[in-house]
């Protein structure tokens, strides 16, 4: 496991320069990797590395451990692979001669039992000499190399890889990282996912073969569980958002179920997904707590009037659901918590996408429903300006702000609902004064 702090700029530069002769690119390329950095407003150098957050550090990344993939590639693989496929085990063979000539005496019994045994033994040879495979994946810096054969040759292509990055991309291994690991007793942490070798003698497919046996399981990690449930915990049992209190119903809730969705989205390949049920009770139990916090009322009387029979592509399921009635013609907002199923999907994709009307504050909800600029009063493509903090709104010099910012700032609020055409003009600086709507008109149109 290498870093993305770690990467020589001579090196990388010199990589960037084997394919690109834009010696403009390349001076702008250097320039960015040696801005330096502020830490408790003082000024550093940067020596190695490229800067965290910015877009174009995996692309960098990528580049400069090509050199990696490359000798794996070319010189790993080819010098540890060997055999097409392991040889059978001798003792199972044995053993499946002696349940064939128990059955042929008719002594079914004792056939059986031999079976028994005989699934307990791998057909194959899992210490077959003339078998070795090595497989590798990487994305950005971190990477997985999965080898079959022994414990001591695998601690060989460790040090091989720690010679290649120290001598030709002067990268260290992290020690705390780079781990050796049996598969089919330990997990590998792989982007958040634990791979394991899955071993179960008991579960038979239609022929009654171990079909299960020695492939690779995704699993969610059962700390990556606990974490996620933490921050909706106190003291081990499940607690409003204060944070949350000020929102909608609409909007706690919606950020409840996007939230929810996410994290199973993204552990969809994991057969465990079901341990995420946990999970779910966890942020149901903190969900209804914030309503009821919030409406001041009980959670009971939360489920009595929030509680719906949902209708997904699995079938029903029971739920929330907080729906908010628009104007003639348009379509209510429905916010939903609940519906999303945890079976495993190989082949998962996001179909659904998740509500694009959600405001941090229940004025904002308003805003948007009434549909209206708040600049010029369009109501067709409604959109939301964003300013990172009030603060920003406020720049000194002589000039006169824009307009939008004089209307932003006047009312205290970091966002402007806008039509595209307003919305393009801010950006592009053309914004004259227009007629603005008043609050009052945009609350009328909507309650």
């Amino acid at each position: 496991m290498v870093s993305f702090d770690s990467l020589d700029h001579s090196i990388l530069l010199d990589t960037l320069k084997e394919k690109i002769k834009d010696n403009r690119f390349l001076r702008l390329i250097e320039n960015l990797l040696k801005t330096g950095y502020l830490e408790e407003w003082r000024y550093n150098i940067t020596l190695s590395g490229s800067p965290q957050g910015a877009i174009l550090s995996p692309i960098l990344a990528n580049i400069y451990l090509d050199k990696f993939d490359k000798f794996v590639e070319n010189e790993l693989i080819p010098k540890y692979n060997r055999g097409k496929g392991r040889r059978p085990n001798p003792e199972w063979q044995r053993l499946q001669g002696q349940v064939q000539r128990l059955k042929k005496k008719g002594l079914l019994i004792e056939a059986h039992t031999a079976r028994r045994l005989m699934q307990q033994v791998p057909s194959l040879d899992p210490f077959d000499p003339n078998y070795r495979h090595l497989r590798y994946i990487r994305y950005a810096d971190d990477w997985l190399i999965g080898f079959s054969g022994p414990h001591e040759e695998a601690e060989e292509i460790k040090r091989e890889i720690g010679t290649f990055l120290r001598e030709n991309l002067k990268l260290e291994l992290s020690e705390t990282k780079t781990l050796i690991s049996h598969a089919r007793m330990e997990a590998a942490r792989f982007l958040g996912y634990d791979i394991v070798v899955l071993n179960n003698n008991q579960r038979l497919d239609r022929r009654g073969h171990r079909s299960i046996n020695g492939q690779i399981g995704l699993r969610v990690p059962s700390d990556v569980v606990k974490s996620k449930s933490a921050r909706f915990l106190l003291h081990g049992k499940p607690i409003h958002r204060a944070e949350l209190v000020h929102d909608s119903v609409f909007s706690i809730v919606a950020h409840y179920q996007q939230e929810f969705r996410g994290i199973v989205e993204y552990y969809r390949l994991a057969y465990n997904l079901h341990q995420l049920n946990r999970l779910k009770w966890v942020m149901e139990r903190s969900l209804v707590q914030t309503l009821a916090h919030k409406l001041r009322i009980s959670v009971r009387t939360i489920y009595r009037h929030y509680q719906t029979t949902l209708q997904t592509r699995n079938g029903l399921c029971v739920g929330l659901q907080v729906t908010v009635e628009r104007g003639e013609g348009q379509k209510p907002l429905i916010a939903n918590w609940g519906g999303i199923s945890l079976s495993r999907n190989m082949k998962a994709v996001l179909n659904d996408s998740p509500l694009q009307i959600i405001g941090p504050r229940t004025e904002l909800e308003r805003r948007l429903l009434a549909n209206t600029c708040e600049l010029c009063g369009s109501q067709e493509n409604v959109q939301v300006h964003h300013v990172r903090a009030l603060k920003d709104l406020q720049k000194k010099g002589k000039t006169p702000p824009p307009y939008w910012v004089q209307i932003m700032a006047a009312r205290q609020r970091k966002t402007l609902v806008v039509c595209q055409q307003c919305h393009m003009d801010i950006h592009a600086g053309h914004i004259t004064q227009r007629t603005t709507i008043d609050m009052e008109t945009l609350e009328s149109q909507v309650l």
